[in-house]
């Protein structure tokens, strides 16, 4: 009988971000009651980011969740074990080629005040030598992707934003160099709720769009299940749950109640 092969199965996709068994550990401060000289910021962590994945590192503050971003894009080294970016450790990347690959957005946005919007979007693709009018194509592009008119935008300083508008061009200044890789460290934290709630709504629109590769670090609940692909929840530097936002709620673990349990703090409305 003339059979055809089974197709082969489909490989894998390699992770985006795999951390293998990292721990970072620092030394205690002098007079400081310890067994150890050393205190363990993250412990023995293993988790694998893969490509447009959106993955929530939820915590408590202290937790670890901000000292694991710094160590994806080396501004820390492991004390143990291995962060492999694109299959390369990060100990081999040269540390500025890695950090032009990555977007970092942080809370308040970070940007230089002495620079103009236009200038701060357009930062890292300047460092990278791009033609000025790939530049200024590029920043009315970013800009109007996160709803701000460039015309009435690009001249701005830092101090005429508001809080949700240094946001959105610290998203375009992470994105400008189109890199692969998104990491998020409570970006709209600082906000008020409204804005929050916006900025929310528009950035999941965003990363579905876009299919970036995104770490975002969250301390609520409510951010975590409404952005996230997969949620992984850290305390005391471990990794102690992680699943899907559909399914993270529904996991037995007293820090995962704990979290959960502030789905039901919502205010009563007053009559």
């Amino acid at each position: 009988m003339n059979t055809k092969p089974l197709p082969l199965p489909e490989p894998a996709a390699a992770p985006a971000i795999d951390v293998r068994g990292v721990t970072y550990r620092v030394a205690c401060a002098p007079g400081q009651t310890q067994i150890s000289p050393f205190r363990n910021l993250v412990c023995n962590v293993s988790l694998a980011v893969f490509p447009g994945e959106t993955l929530v590192l939820l915590g408590r503050s202290g937790s670890g969740k901000t000292t694991l971003l710094r160590l994806i894009n080396r501004m820390l080294v492991p004390s143990s074990g291995e962060v492999l970016v694109e299959s390369r450790a990060t100990t081999v990347w040269d540390p500025i080629r890695l950090r032009r690959h990555i977007g970092y957005v942080i809370q308040e946005a970070g940007l230089f005040p002495h620079f103009t919007v236009a200038e701060n979007v357009g930062l890292v693709p300047a460092l990278e030598k791009w033609h000025p009018d790939r530049i200024a194509a590029r920043v009315r592009e970013l800009l109007q992707l996160v709803g701000l008119d460039p015309d009435e935008f690009s001249t701005r300083r830092p101090r005429q934003l508001s809080g949700g508008q240094r946001q959105r061009v610290g998203v375009a200044r992470a994105l400008a160099a189109d890199p692969p890789i998104l990491l998020m460290d409570e970006p709209f934290g600082a906000l008020d709720p409204v804005t929050r709630g916006e900025l929310q709504r528009e950035f999941s629109a965003l990363a579905r769009r876009l299919g970036k590769t995104i770490v975002f670090v969250t301390h609520d609940i409510r951010e975590a299940l409404l952005l996230a692909s997969r949620i992984v929840l850290l305390e005391a530097g471990c990794v102690v749950a992680s699943a899907a936002p559909e399914e993270f709620p529904r996991l037995i673990h007293p820090e995962v109640q704990a979290f959960t349990a502030c789905l039901g703090d919502e205010p009563e409305a007053s009559s």
